[in-house]
């Protein structure tokens, strides 16, 4: 009995790869569960039930919030006492992982208690060294930490996102093992999120010498004002939408769902979120929405209309 939880999707599929192999499960072996579509009764029921083609089968149960302090009402209506006997149970023919994308657990819950005692709860956050995840995707190929720093600076943190860039590299470089900064400008995309997201930061935090660098590195990119401005005003918007459902009590699956992005986009949303009051996020808003229609009258030049929203904010 395993619960898997933090914000890394990349690191849990890669332990759960791990368990999966160690046990020699079959594909036709694993079943996979969501708590917000399938009920507790049921998976344990499957639990229970011996596989046909092997000596075990691994459950993996997504989005087991139930863990959480969620208000979500189809996970509150879930039968807990069902599974907190089959825990006390202690009798784990098969493998059940529970998964969930959250940084950190309800810790006052009994179930969450329960499973500590009873299982086996890893956190799956991000470190502060993302340099040693890195490096580990690159198995035995060589690289700088200036390099990787680039890599970051080009692609951003998220892990899944950078295993497919590292991947990328490996396969053009095949047996030459010293990876370059001529390998890391030539083989990956650019994340241009990332630089928007840099840019946001500066603004927020009144650094506008950095700000400013931000915005000619975009501009370098070959991005035009105009859509710097839309970009930015769209950035904006989605942390003040992701930070109040948050706020709610919708989670960061809910919200990526809600708000039709991507997880990674809806996790940094949240993460800027936190350091922004809602009022200068509308401010914000409006002043890019005011800046976009001067442009387009001819009022103000786009270049220099730009420049003085990011100088003056």
């Amino acid at each position: 009995m395993y619960l898997y939880y933090g914000l890394e999707q990349y690191l849990i599929d890669k332990e759960i790869n791990k368990i999966k192999s160690e046990n020699n499960i079959l594909d036709i072996d694993v079943i996979k569960y969501d708590l917000e579509n399938n009920k507790i009764e049921d998976i344990i029921e499957d639990a229970l039930s011996i596989s046909l083609f092997s000596n075990k089968k691994l459950i993996i149960v997504d989005n087991a919030y139930i863990f959480t302090g969620t208000t979500n009402k189809k996970l509150i209506e879930q039968n807990i006492d069902i599974l907190k006997e089959y825990i006390n149970n202690g009798n784990f023919t098969n493998i059940i992982i529970f998964t969930i994308l959250k940084e950190k657990l309800d810790e006052r819950k009994n179930i969450v208690k329960l499973i500590k005692e009873k299982g086996i709860v890893k956190d799956f956050n991000l470190s502060n060294n993302i340099n040693k995840y890195i490096l580990d995707m690159f198995d035995n190929y060589k690289i700088s930490n200036e390099n990787i720093n680039l890599l970051i600076n080009r692609v951003g943190n998220n892990l899944e996102i950078l295993n497919q860039e590292i991947n990328k590299i490996k396969t053009y470089k095949d047996d030459d093992f010293n990876i370059t900064k001529e390998d890391i400008i030539n083989l990956t995309s650019k994340n241009i999120d990332t630089n928007f997201f840099n840019l946001i930061e500066n603004i927020v935090e009144r650094d506008k010498e950095k700000a400013m660098e931000s915005y000619f590195e975009i501009v370098r990119d070959g991005e035009e004002p105009i859509k710097i401005i839309i970009v930015l005003a769209n950035k904006f918007r989605l942390i003040y939408q992701a930070k109040n459902l948050y706020k709610k009590g919708y989670s960061e699956k809910d919200i990526t769902s809600m708000l039709g992005s991507n997880y990674y986009a809806i996790k940094k949303c949240l993460e800027n979120g936190r350091k922004y009051d809602d009022k200068f996020l509308l401010d914000c808003i409006m002043k890019l929405a005011d800046l976009d229609i001067n442009i387009k009258s001819g009022k103000i030049d786009k270049n220099i209309g730009l420049e003085l929203f990011i100088m003056e904010i």
